[in-house]
Parts: C-alpha cells; sequence; structure tokens
C-alpha cells in the first residue's frame, strides 16, 4: 500500500506593509502619503504668499487647499445653507466655502496683553470679529480670505504668535498649565520644556511629516487632559531623584477612543524635549501609514505595548535607558482654575469662563485693556476653553472681576457654563453634522433657568461634540454628545445628538456608557439634561460623583 501523500509545506502568510518607513515601506499608500510625498507642507507658504494671496482663490492647487494648507493653519470653512444631512453625501468642493478657518498656535496657553491684542485686533480687521477659545489653547478665527493671510501672519508674528503646524500631520500646539509657574501647588514648571520644544522643532522637516496628527501636553498638574494625548508628561515626584514628569504615550478619541498607557519613565525637566523628540521619531518611523484612520500613534502603542515602544525609545533613539518612575497622585476632581486663587509671589489668578469657548475680537481687545489697567500683562487659555487672567493684585481685583464680568466672562459661573465645551459644529466645519457652539450657549441658559432651584453638588460636564471625531471631547465628559440626524417624534429627520454618559478623565478616567438607542433631538436637549440630573441628586449617595452613579444606575433612569 502507497505511503499517504505528505501535505506541501505551507509558505508564511505574507505580511501586508502598513508603510512604516523604518521597515523599509516607503512608497506611499493613500493620497495623503503622496502629496507629502511631492511637497513638504511647510513649502505651501511661498506659494500662498507669492501666487495664492495675489491671484485669489481660484488659482490654488487642490493638493494645497485640501492638504498643504493644513501646515499652516488653514482649512476650507463649510458652504453656508448645507444641512447635515448632506455632510457625508458632497465633495469637498461642493461643501468647501470660498473662506478659511484659520488657527493660532498658541503654546501652554501663554499669552501676553500685547498678543491679546493683536489677535483681537486681526479679528476685527480680517475675520468679521469672530475668535473662538479651544479646547487646544489655540484660538481660531473664521471668514479669513487667502488675500489676507500674509498681512495677518505679518501681524502675528510681529508679536511672537504664529499659525506654523497648527494643522496637518505634525507636533501640533503643546498643552501647559495655565498656571505653570505662578501656582502655589506646583513643584515644576514646565514652560522651559514647552519652549524648548517649540523654538527646536516647530516648523523643522525633521518633523513636518508624520503619519497623522500629534498631540502633546506637558503640565506639572493634571489640568492638560493628558489621558488622551499623544504624548504627555505628567509632574511627580520620584523618591530619588525629585521632582520630574511621568511619561504616557497612545491616548486619542475620535471613532477609536483610546486612554494613554504609562511607560513607567520619570524624566527630569532638562531631558523632557530629547525624550518627547524621541517618541515622535518613532511614530515618524514605525507610525503606520497605509491607513488614515489607523495612523494615530494610539494604533501602534496598541499592537507594541508600552515595555516594547520604551524599549525601542531607548535602544534605538534615545541610547540609553530610562529612569523607572511612579506614578503621578490623581487629584479629586477635575482641575479648571475657575475663580479667584491666590499664587505663589501673593499676587492673584483669576480663571472666568466664556460661553463655550465663544468669544470675539472687540471682547479679547477689552480683555487685554481691561488687565492692562489692572496691572497685568499675561493671560493664559486652558484646554477647557476658559481664560485665566495672572498677577493681579488684591487691590485691583473687584473692579477687575467687574469689567471681566462685562464682557461676558464671569469668575463665578453657573455650574452648566463652567462645565460645558463645544466645538466648532455645523456653522464652519465642514465635518459637522449639526450645531454646537450656538446650541451649547442656548443650552447653558435653559439650565440656568430650568434648575435654578437645585446645585448637583459636583461638575458635571456638558461636551458638545458636531460629529463622531470628538474635538470636543465627547467620551469623557459627563454627559457627552455626539451630533447626528436623528428622528424626532412625528418622524421628522432633524438635528439631534447620542448621548455617552459618565465618561471622564482623572479618578473616573474611561469613555462613557452609551444606551442603545439613547438619542435626543436638539430641541429636546434641555428637557433631557434636566431629567437626568435631577435623577442623579435624587439618587446621589454621599460624595459620589456623576460617572459613579451612572455605572450603577438602572437604563431606564438615563433614558
Amino acid at each position: 500500500m502507497p505511503p499517504a501523500p505528505t501535505a506541501a509545506p505551507q509558505k508564511p502568510a505574507r505580511t501586508r506593509g502598513e508603510g512604516q518607513w523604518k521597515l523599509g515601506h516607503r512608497e506611499p499608500l493613500n493620497p495623503n502619503e503622496r502629496t507629502k510625498r511631492d511637497d513638504d507642507g511647510l513649502n505651501v507658504r511661498a506659494r500662498i504668499e507669492t501666487i495664492y494671496a495675489r491671484r485669489g482663490f481660484a488659482s490654488i492647487d487642490p493638493s494645497d487647499l485640501r492638504g498643504r494648507f493644513r501646515w499652516w493653519g488653514l482649512y476650507t470653512q463649510r458652504r453656508p445653507g448645507i444641512d447635515g444631512g448632506r455632510t457625508a453625501a458632497l465633495d469637498p468642493e461642493e461643501l468647501e466655502d470660498e473662506y478659511f478657518m484659520l488657527r493660532v498656535r498658541i503654546d501652554g496657553g501663554a499669552l501676553s496683553t500685547e498678543q491679546l491684542l493683536a489677535i483681537g485686533e486681526i479679528s476685527q480687521t480680517y475675520a468679521r470679529d469672530t475668535a473662538d477659545v479651544t479646547d487646544r489653547q489655540n484660538i481660531q478665527y473664521h471668514w479669513i480670505r487667502i488675500e489676507d493671510v500674509p498681512a495677518i501672519w505679518q501681524r502675528l508674528e510681529g508679536v511672537g504668535l504664529s499659525t506654523t503646524e497648527a494643522c496637518g500631520d505634525t507636533p501640533r500646539v503643546v498643552l501647559g498649565s495655565p498656571v505653570a509657574g505662578v501656582s502655589a501647588a506646583e513643584l515644576l514648571d514646565a514652560t522651559p520644556a514647552i519652549q524648548a520644544i517649540r523654538e527646536r522643532y516647530i516648523g523643522s522637516p525633521e518633523f513636518s511629516n508624520l503619519p497623522r496628527k500629534f498631540k502633546t501636553a506637558i503640565s506639572w498638574h493634571q489640568d492638560v487632559a493628558h489621558e488622551v494625548n499623544d504624548v504627555s508628561f505628567v509632574g511627580v515626584v520620584h523618591p530619588e531623584h525629585g521632582p520630574g514628569f511621568d511619561v504616557w504615550v497612545g491616548g486619542g478619541l475620535s471613532t477609536n477612543p483610546k486612554l494613554a498607557q504609562r511607560l513607567g519613565a520619570w524624566v527630569p525637566l532638562d531631558q523632557v524635549p530629547e525624550v518627547w523628540a524621541g517618541i515622535v521619531a518613532v511614530f515618524r518611523d514605525y507610525g503606520y501609514r497605509r491607513l488614515r484612520h489607523r495612523a494615530r500613534i494610539k494604533f501602534l502603542l496598541a499592537d507594541w505595548g508600552p515595555a516594547r515602544f520604551r524599549e525601542v525609545l531607548e535602544r534605538e533613539y534615545l541610547g540609553r535607558a530610562l529612569v523607572d518612575g511612579p506614578a503621578p497622585d490623581v487629584p479629586a476632581g477635575p482641575v479648571d482654575h475657575i475663580g479667584v486663587h491666590r499664587q505663589v509671589d501673593g499676587r492673584n489668578y483669576i480663571g472666568v469662563a466664556p460661553a463655550s469657548g465663544r468669544v470675539s475680537g472687540s471682547a479679547l481687545i477689552g480683555l487685554a485693556k481691561a488687565v492692562e489697567a489692572a496691572g497685568s500683562r499675561r493671560v493664559r487659555l486652558t484646554p477647557q476653553q476658559k481664560i485665566v487672567v495672572l498677577d493681579v493684585a488684591d487691590d485691583k481685583l473687584d473692579q477687575l472681576l467687574d469689567e471681566l464680568a462685562g464682557l461676558g466672562l464671569h469668575a463665578d459661573p453657573s455650574p452648566w457654563r463652567r462645565a460645558t465645551m463645544a466645538c466648532t459644529g455645523i456653522e464652519y466645519c465642514k465635518l459637522a453634522i449639526v450645531e454646537t457652539k450656538e446650541r451649547a450657549i442656548r443650552l447653558v441658559a435653559e439650565l440656568e433657568r430650568r434648575l435654578a432651584d437645585l446645585h448637583p453638588g459636583v461638575p458635571i460636564s456638558i461636551h458638545l461634540n458636531g460629529c463622531p471625531n470628538a474635538c470636543a471631547r465627547t467620551q469623557t465628559a459627563d454627559i457627552g454628545l455626539k451630533g447626528q440626524i436623528v428622528t424626532d417624534a412625528e418622524g421628522n429627520r432633524v438635528e439631534g445628538f447620542q448621548v455617552h454618559l459618565g465618561g471622564g478623565l482623572g479618578l473616573d478616567a474611561g469613555f462613557g456608557r452609551k444606551l442603545r438607542g439613547l438619542k435626543v433631538t436638539s430641541a429636546e436637549l434641555g428637557e433631557y439634561v434636566e431629567r437626568i440630573v435631577r435623577r442623579f441628586v435624587a439618587q446621589r449617595e454621599p460624595e459620589e460623583r456623576f460617572a459613579q452613579w451612572v455605572v450603577r444606575a438602572a437604563e431606564a433612569d438615563l433614558a
């Protein structure tokens, strides 16, 4: 009997390349990568100044318009009158207007009153008095014409500001504590590290072609949403080496949210820029460039794990081992700096709340003049869309507080104004499905009326986002509202929100509970939030936070 035939040896499955440069995958695998290969995004500035600003919008090459312009903070804004139901159905040229959003990069959120005046004057002259404080400590303008961009750059750069790499596949603005250098609770001011990163690396071709955007936060305090940044350096005291920073990598939200993970490494202040550059270089060389939706560093870290990531960083990029370090203590509650607080030098800082980050050029000019009249020259923006005024003497407090309130900037806001954020929304954003900014402002006013008899006892954050991209950090809010088209009681398709409940950072770090079918129309939003808050207050156990209640609440109580 002949022997049974043996199976032919199987060839090993061929692993598809992910576009990782370090592994030799240099051929661009999607249109975005081809655009970056053809020309560095930083080079488009010369064309803006010499061609597009002189010849107008119609002269702009599409690959510059919808790609490289972002390296200088420019996005086309949404054409008015296009409803949210058509957002995904239209081509870019049908959605976009011939005006731009322009993002001003403000690392650490730090502004002098001279810079604030310049921002306000630009808004009045070129942006129809628009100005929004973002949750990345930037200022965003709208209604910008390409013809005016060189003059805007000249004005900004004349006071030490820029729009360089405010967008694009680059290292975006570096978040920092709005009270760095003045907080009595701070052991180490991270400002020198933020300045060094900006001076050495921003605008450099070394990191101007990353797989996707790269977000950084550096702060002694946990006031910069460090869990959802690509890399964060968080203040911690090492038992042997003293104050320094704990390194976190791989956070990010959008449609595939992930919380950052600790590398277990302690870094002294003077080494933060070097370690930061090493982490960015790992992302540049090993990041996935084949698919845009998997090109953030969070996917690389999820596949490698923090131990392998740290090993590659140390061996291939730093050439040395990092010091093991402890995890930082978690604060008892969110840190937003609202109100009047004593500085380490005996003066005061004042945290104020604009309406969901919406201000205006006129308000910013008024703010700068009021701050200067009170004897201060420094203002900071926060990652919660708030504003902090530094260096206020005791005898100037009352008058300045009154003037700030007159500008719509309140140091003693209602809990709803204090903890509500919103993204740009359908008013200007081409990706949005619903209105957010003005809806958030109306919601705050409605809740102040509906809940005038009640204080929740703890902050309850409400974040509104116009699409799934989570620019307003919807998944980490107590009440996160993701915009979409929904069906109302009469069967009409209207603007509404999918609801996420109980997300958070810090003690409650995690993503909100999403109940099947839990959606509300925009018109029903105030009624829904009131109902949920009253149930929470009625059922709350002593010292219980909203996120804790959501975990144990019955589904019927969350509907």
